[in-house]
């Protein structure tokens, strides 16, 4: 039973809504009646909860029709009671006073003190102490070994394992990612340090050896005042809400910058493996002239250092191997990375690695913590730039990884306040002589893989890495480098897997593979800073790219339904007779206006631009003749008379009064010819003015009707409102009615702001949906193009 057929006692009894009697619609010409549906799962679900059972199971297999009138904007307006909508200003709550307030704000920026009260010490507690030991001892090699990349002494990176990762649990947001150290940010770090302090600068004596004590207080100097630099970006953009900023660095941005900051923290490697010194380099093309002068430099290599570096990776991996198979039987993950350094650090003491084969071990490890040190300003101005890239990659990093784990574990993640947390932790780590950090990717699925569900987890880690800081430490002195090499080498295996989606989105999305190799390549070759830059700047110009070429489509009806698909897509899909339907998948906007009139106009298959062409000039035509024709009248009267008469264009010739009558009357007759032929002539110009295309002898256009589905726009500009009526304007002068179709409140509220709508362009052309336009274009198959249609009889 459909609402139309619905009894006054079941609409008494709310089963049926009384707007569910609404009036039948009309019909297509040689259409069978077929009420098209309206909210059916709503109506549905809304009965059944009244119905008894046995009925809602019968109703599950009817079809539900809703019938109502055509509806145009203003009818529409006028049914829903439209307003303006409310407009909330944000800063208004920023000046607000009071203790609720002062608590919110309170524990938004130090959430710590909203989740630690209420910590289950029972159920939470075993899984963050176990997850704490597992990251710590991953922590310990990775720290050391990323210090390395950073071009700084292995300490600092125990150092950055441990400030920041104690300021994040008490700012962050996120439960399980591992704040610290991490390739991609070391390496950005080390290419800052070794282009600004580069070994050049502090040769020393005959033999032109490297300072090396000099060198790295000037590098630590370098790394700690970027570090701060970082975190007052970080903290800035967080408190002026700038989160919404990594939304700018799409998925395969990320994943085609890490893969080529994975390139470059390996090949940056290679010098360890191999045991070779090179020179420092930066800046566009440096990788290639790396690997280059790698390849040049090979005959020279260390072969302790190599077989080194070689045994260290086969066991990390065979360790790796026997983890992943044993993972289920294990409380926490072997610890791979520690196990090969002690043993490498004990050979290494044993057998006398430096002394007998040349191989280049850690060296002294300061025990204890240092004072903190005020940033250098001068240096600011020198690595601004960086920092903000710096700033931008690290956060991209830490959020996109927060935001999948609170995605699985079902809470959630504050991208400002992560800035906010980052920031400090970068900030106050740059005090303490840290270097710019952010999170790891293998650690933080570590923590969360061993029953972590906290930064609890983060800060029994930090603890750990302080034990090792003051007491530890000093027994990795005789670690090889080569090893701490290999240990980053071994673990880059996840972010070299990246490869792998080249050949996934070229079968899924060939734009975000374009996407993805414009920013590889980029920063392979142009650096990572550089390369961020052009990778940002490219994804948003193929954005606009591709906003200015979307699909157009004209639109079809299903049968016996009031949906319009592409007809090229739906082979059932029929245009309605006399109306064109016209769609396009994009908003207009002042970048692809022109294009979609353009388009508009070709899929018409109706040459508009020719036809409103000829008709102007058949009209300037008419204009002339009948300019010459009044020309004529002028000088005709002029000659019949003495005098001067007074002939006035568009009216009758005013006889001139004289004495002798027989004069007057021949002077009359002379002039109401003249007269006749001057009415004819304009009688002519006043035809052709309002002439058909059909009596100019023009070919007409197949269609009367044309109605743009405007569903797609969400925003109108200047140029779209001014292309808008310049559709009008054209279709009009070639006898075709325009209507619009789906437009959205806010976009209709635009157009009211931009004086779209006037005497010949009302809300009666907008209608609610399209197929109440195309139904008011059949039942008005022609209309004035000087006066508004008419509101729909119903």
């Amino acid at each position: 039973m459909g609402l139309s057929e619905a009894s006054g006692q079941d609409i008494q009894q709310g089963r049926v809504p009384p707007q569910g009697r609404l009036l039948r619609r009309d019909l297509f010409p040689g259409e069978s009646f077929q009420p098209f549906q309206v909210g059916a799962s709503a109506r549905r679900r809304d009965t059944q909860a009244l119905l008894p059972v046995t009925q809602t199971m019968e109703l599950r297999n009817r079809d539900y029709h809703v019938e109502r009138p055509l509806m145009n904007q203003q009818q529409l307006e006028e049914l829903g009671h439209r307003t303006s909508a409310t407009r909330t200003y944000q800063w208004r709550t920023w000046f607000q006073c009071s203790r609720a307030r002062a608590r919110a704000l309170l524990f938004q920026y130090l959430p710590v003190l909203s989740w630690l009260p209420r910590y289950p010490l029972r159920d939470w507690l075993l899984g963050d102490l176990l997850a704490g030991l597992s990251v710590a001892i991953m922590q310990l090699p990775q720290g050391l070994a990323y210090a390395l990349l950073a071009g700084l002494p292995p300490v600092f990176g125990l150092y950055s394992s441990f400030y920041p990762v104690f300021v994040y649990f008490l700012f962050g947001t996120s439960r399980h990612i591992s704040v610290g150290t991490f390739a991609v940010m070391s390496v950005m770090v080390g290419s800052v340090t070794e282009s600004l302090a580069p070994d050049e600068n502090f040769l020393q004596g005959v033999n032109a050896t490297v300072d090396e004590v000099t060198r790295d207080h000037v590098r630590v100097q370098l790394a700690s005042t970027l570090s701060v630099l970082v975190g007052l970006f970080q903290v800035g953009l967080g408190l002026v809400r700038f989160g919404f900023v990594v939304t700018y660095l799409s998925e395969p941005l990320v994943r085609g910058y890490t893969t080529a900051a994975s390139v470059q923290v390996f090949v940056s490697q290679l010098k360890y493996v191999f045991g070779l010194q090179l020179s420092s380099r930066s800046g566009p093309l440096s990788l290639i002239y790396t690997v280059l002068e790698v390849c040049s430099l090979l005959p020279r290599s260390v072969v302790g250092t190599v077989v080194t570096a070689l045994v260290s990776g086969v066991v990390l991996v065979l360790l790796k191997l026997l983890s992943d198979k044993l993972h289920r039987y294990l409380p926490m993950p072997i610890p791979g990375e520690l196990l090969t350094l002690i043993g490498a650090t004990g050979i290494s003491y044993g057998v006398g690695l430096k002394s007998r084969f040349g191989v280049d071990v850690v060296g002294d490890i300061p025990a204890g913590l240092v004072p903190p040190v005020a940033p250098s300003p001068e240096l600011f101005a020198s690595l601004v730039g960086y920092a903000f890239t710096i700033a931008v990659v690290g956060f991209a990093i830490a959020i996109s990884l927060g935001k999948i784990f609170a995605l699985r574990h079902g809470y959630r993640v504050d991208s400002n306040q992560e800035l906010v947390a980052l920031g400090l932790s970068n900030f106050i780590g740059g005090i303490f002589q840290c270097f710019p950090v952010s999170c790891s990717m293998s650690r933080s699925l570590v923590q969360e893989g061993s029953g972590g569900n906290t930064q609890v987890a983060g800060a029994v880690s930090s603890l750990f890495i302080l034990i090792i800081i003051v007491k530890l430490g000093e027994l990795f002195r005789d670690l090889p480098k080569a090893v701490l090499a290999a240990a980053i080498i071994v673990n880059l295996k996840g972010m070299l897997k990246q490869f792998t989606d080249i050949p996934s989105l070229w079968k899924s999305n060939q734009m975000d593979l374009l996407i993805w190799l414009v920013t590889f390549v980029a920063t392979i070759l142009l650096n990572l800073d550089i390369g961020l830059a052009i990778a940002i700047v490219f994804s948003l110009l193929l954005v606009v790219f591709r906003t200015q070429l979307p699909r157009y489509s004209v639109l079809g009806q299903v049968p016996d339904t009031d949906i319009y698909q592409d007809v090229a897509e739906y082979s059932e899909a029929r245009e309605v007779p006399g109306v064109k339907v016209f769609r396009s998948s994009a908003t207009m906007y002042f970048a692809n206006a022109e294009l979609y009139s353009d388009a508009l106009k070709k899929r018409c298959g109706v040459d508009v631009d020719r036809l409103i062409s000829k008709k102007k000039k058949w009209l300037r035509k008419q204009e002339q003749k009948l300019k010459r024709m009044q020309k004529t009248l002028q000088k005709q009267t002029a000659s019949s008379e003495g005098t001067s008469v007074s002939v006035q264009v568009n009216t009758n010739i005013t006889d001139v009064e004289s004495n002798n009558v027989d004069d007057s009357m021949a002077r009359a007759s002379t002039g109401n010819e003249l007269e006749d032929t001057t009415v004819s002539g304009q009688e002519d110009a006043k035809a052709a003015n309002g002439s058909t295309l059909k009596a100019l002898g023009l070919p007409q256009p197949h269609f009367h009707s044309l109605v743009l589905d405007l569903g797609a726009l969400s925003f109108v500009d200047t140029v779209c409102i001014k292309s808008l009526k310049n559709i009008f304007r054209d279709f009009r002068e070639i006898e075709v009615e325009v209507y619009m179709a789906a437009c959205h409140a806010p976009v209709v509220s635009q157009l009211e702001a931009g004086h779209f709508f006037d005497a010949s362009i009302t809300k009666q052309h907008l209608f609610a949906s399209v197929h109440d336009a195309v139904l008011f274009a059949l039942q008005h198959p022609r209309s004035s193009p000087a006066s508004p249609v008419s509101t729909t009889k119903l």
